[in-house]
């Protein structure tokens, strides 16, 4: 009995059946990398470390730099107070302009828990520091009208409170003549009264912050009060009221910083770009461990400077 066997392929048919895929051969050049997709992951990057940069500088990392710059300024002002080379005027004690930010007067409001140092000016990057004295008006204690402006929410909101303050809430500054002493004598909202007229050669504060709600401000708040101490004695002024430019006024932004929020941005598109090529070539992990970083910091040093186009009184 002849057993048949099944028929077998062609030597031909055999050569050309398909083979299944192997693994990849190392170091087999990717497929070309598409420029538009590229781009556009930039161009996602920039806007998540633009927005994560706002929310981390406005909610947290302003309050820190406002602490430190804090710090530091009570340093300075307690060491020139100790030498005896705080400044009394718009000029230092070895007859040089006051830089902006100068540390100038040390105000206390017991009543609202509050103690900071006064920088000279009131742009809005003077008042990431703290609040800030106008500089065409006399410093506080000495006859005049001192004006100081602070901010209502952001960078350490220290004026924050400042329409609770009472009639007759007594307001401490200190500066290099003398601590003087000024007593509430009214909140003003726009259209309200303005106050009397002062006597010559009396000394009196206006403190000046936003209203509105948080980061959205409205208007203006003032507080005046009179000086209940003796006055100090005013030096020569070179600036006269009204000789300060746009960006000190109340609610004013700093046009010249647009150069600094472009030069950033230019940074941080690069570095999106960078981080876009190196997912491509190096891997995602070792690209988000390292990108990350530089991302976030680019971020936030944007939105900082972005911040100073905004109102100074936010």
């Amino acid at each position: 009995m002849t057993v048949l066997s099944p028929p077998q392929p062609a030597p031909e048919a055999r050569a050309k059946a398909p083979e299944p895929p192997g693994p990849p051969v190392p170091g087999t050049p990717l497929p070309p990398a598409r420029p538009g997709l590229a781009l556009a992951g930039a161009a996602l990057c920039v806007l998540a470390a633009v927005l994560l940069g706002f929310a981390a500088d406005l909610a947290l990392l302003g309050h820190l730099r406002h602490s430190r710059d804090q710090q530091t300024a009570y340093d300075e002002l307690r060491k020139q107070l100790a030498l005896g080379t705080a400044p009394v005027g718009q000029r230092t004690f070895d007859d040089k302009p006051l830089e902006m930010g100068a540390p100038v007067a040390l105000l206390r409001i017991r009543a609202l828990g509050l103690r900071e140092v006064v920088g000279e000016g009131t742009t809005s990057g003077v008042l990431m520091s703290g609040p800030g004295h106008r500089r065409d008006t006399p410093l506080p204690g000495q006859s005049g009208t001192a004006v100081i402006m602070g901010r209502q929410w952001g960078y350490g909101s220290p004026f924050q409170a400042l329409h609770k303050l009472p009639v007759g809430t007594p307001i401490e500054i200190t500066t290099g003549q003398a601590r003087s002493v000024y007593r509430v004598t009214g909140v003003r909202r726009p259209g309200d009264d303005l106050p009397a007229p002062r006597a010559q050669g009396q000394g009196r504060l206006t403190l000046i912050t936003a209203t509105g709600g948080p980061y959205t401000p409205a208007d203006i708040l003032r507080v005046d009060a009179e000086l209940t101490t003796p006055v100090q004695p005013n030096p020569p002024r070179e600036m006269r009221p009204g000789w300060i430019g746009p960006a000190e006024e109340p609610l004013a932004g700093e046009s010249g910083a647009w150069l600094e929020v472009f030069l950033w941005a230019q940074g941080l598109l690069l570095a999106a770009l960078l981080a876009t090529w190196a997912l491509r070539v190096w891997g995602r992990w070792q690209t988000w461990i390292t990108a990350v970083p530089v991302l976030g910091a680019l971020g936030v040093a944007l939105a900082d400077a972005a911040t100073r186009l905004l109102p100074n009184l936010l």
